[in-house]
């Protein structure tokens, strides 16, 4: 096994904004930086699972290269020398994709998509990929290819999903930085779960490409990190406009990475313990975010509990994922069902069913749904919620079948805390919430208006230093 020192490890749980720094000033070598993370992977990982493909030797050679560009004086990124693990839905040129899936197994793209190829371009150091659940789907980290990611403040228990492998590789101290894909809380979920930080951006804030239904707003690229400004540190090098994207939106994505406020005065706050009674939410969950309401207000913000109207969210969302689930995945499941897992079927099956009609009602629910949020947001700055409606649970269950006593009908039941704001295409984010008393840690759902990305970072910045949630490191 490779030596390891209490320096290394400590190097390996430091913000990745302190670690850019450190190498943009030669104070560490990319080299020394990733072979600090290659020992913490070789001896932690075999407890997680968080990454199922890694390639050192290339990594080695593209810390090297960065060491020799800044060594010659080169201009280089935001992420310059800091390893990065890619999730493994994500395109990686020369570096297999699997998607979690049997069928992908031995598949090795010839180029990277976009926000592989932007991370790159940024100076981050690709050490390998992050483990998903079969084609992402699902917020509950295991296939038939890996096996099931751990949590790392638990081993047993789920890590969430489907960027699970990345949100405990962050958690794990295996690599300061890391992106993945959100829909239905894919990015939120496991950050929740593993007390680390995941932003699902505005649609088009991180262009997705390439993409099969490129005009869509349920799935999006984004970052998480250990720190909020390490989550705005990321997304400054991955947002930005891109031709091939349709709804890419044009602002600077350098502005992101802006020094963010410790203050945010006269902060108009709406708390939604129950997303407006349309969720059940475990008591120990509730408990633990009404924690947090005194530490907002104690900011100079002003809380009441309100929500704007999600009632149409639900046939929004659940329309429109199965439309696209039966675009994606139709022609597969009709081909070789036994090839995806049950709940694919169900969902592609459920898409199959659709009329032309549904899928009208539908876009016309989600434009009223829209317009709502918009005047929600004329009131308050921030929308605040669970970010999952359960705790961690064992890796053995595929999903919940019951959230505070209440029967789930499906797969996607227990994660509506997310989807119901997946819908509504506003900036979500998950923050380290507090913990229970055994624990286990609980995400606070951070909302802000269509676009305000920007915002929601201050707010998520300011509430993160207060809490100070975020700087508990899991004992392993």
């Amino acid at each position: 096994m490779t030596a390891t020192t209490a320096a290394d490890d400590d190097l390996c749980l430091r913000p990745a904004t302190e670690l850019a720094a450190l190498v943009r000033k030669r104070e560490v070598s990319a080299r020394e930086l990733l072979e600090a993370h290659l020992a913490r992977i070789e001896r932690v990982d075999p407890q997680v699972n968080a990454i199922v493909t890694l390639d050192a030797e290339g990594a080695r050679a593209a810390a090297d290269a960065a060491d020799a560009a800044l060594a010659a004086g080169e201009e280089v990124g935001p992420l310059h020398g800091l390893p990065a693990a890619h999730k493994d839905n994500h395109l990686t040129g020369g570096m297999r994709t699997t998607w979690g899936s049997k069928l992908h197994a031995d598949n090795v793209p010839l180029h990277d998509e976009l926000v592989v190829e932007r991370l790159r371009r940024a100076g981050a150091v690709r050490v390998g990929k992050t483990n998903v659940p079969e084609f992402a789907a699902g917020s509950h980290t295991v296939n038939e290819l890996f096996g099931a990611t751990h949590n790392p403040w638990r081993h047993g228990l789920s890590a969430g999903g489907s960027s699970g492998g990345a949100a405990a590789a962050l958690a794990a101290g295996l690599v300061p930085v890391a992106e993945g894909t959100d829909m239905g809380g894919s990015l939120r979920n496991p950050a929740a779960f593993c007390n680390v930080v995941g932003l699902r951006p505005t649609p088009g804030r991180v262009p997705t490409w390439p993409v099969a239904m490129g005009w869509s707003t349920l799935s999006v690229d984004g970052p998480l990190g250990r720190t909020v400004a390490d989550v705005a540190l990321v997304l400054s090098a991955i947002a930005g406009p891109d031709p091939r994207a349709p709804l890419s939106l044009s602002d600077d994505p350098a502005g992101f990475a802006a020094p963010l406020p410790e203050e945010v005065p006269g902060l108009r706050v709406a708390w939604a313990p129950d997303l407006g009674g349309l969720v059940p939410v475990d008591p120990a969950v509730s408990a633990v975010l009404r924690e947090v309401l005194p530490v907002v207000e104690s900011l100079g913000g002003t809380v009441e509990e309100a929500c704007p109207d999600l009632r149409e969210a639900d046939d929004v969302f659940g329309t429109l994922r199965a439309w696209l689930f039966d675009a994606t995945f139709g022609d597969l499941v009709r081909r070789s069902p036994e090839a995806v897992k049950e709940t694919i079927r169900w969902n592609a099956a459920a898409g199959a069913a659709l009329s032309g009609s549904d899928v009208a009602r539908a876009e016309l629910a989600h434009t009223r749904l829209h317009e709502r949020v918009v005047r929600f947001f004329d009131r308050y700055d921030v929308l605040l919620a669970p970010t999952t409606q359960v705790l961690p649970f064992p890796v053995e269950l595929e999903y919940p079948t019951e959230v505070a006593g209440v029967p789930q009908a499906d797969y996607l039941g227990w994660m509506r805390s997310c989807t119901l704001v997946s819908a509504t295409g506003c900036p979500a984010l998950s923050l380290p919430g507090g913990f229970t008393p055994d624990g286990l840690p609980v995400g606070l759902q951070l909302v802000a208006a269509p676009r305000a990305d920007r915002r929601l970072l201050e707010v998520a910045h300011a509430i993160e230093q207060a809490t100070g949630h975020g700087r508990r490191r899991p004992p392993l």
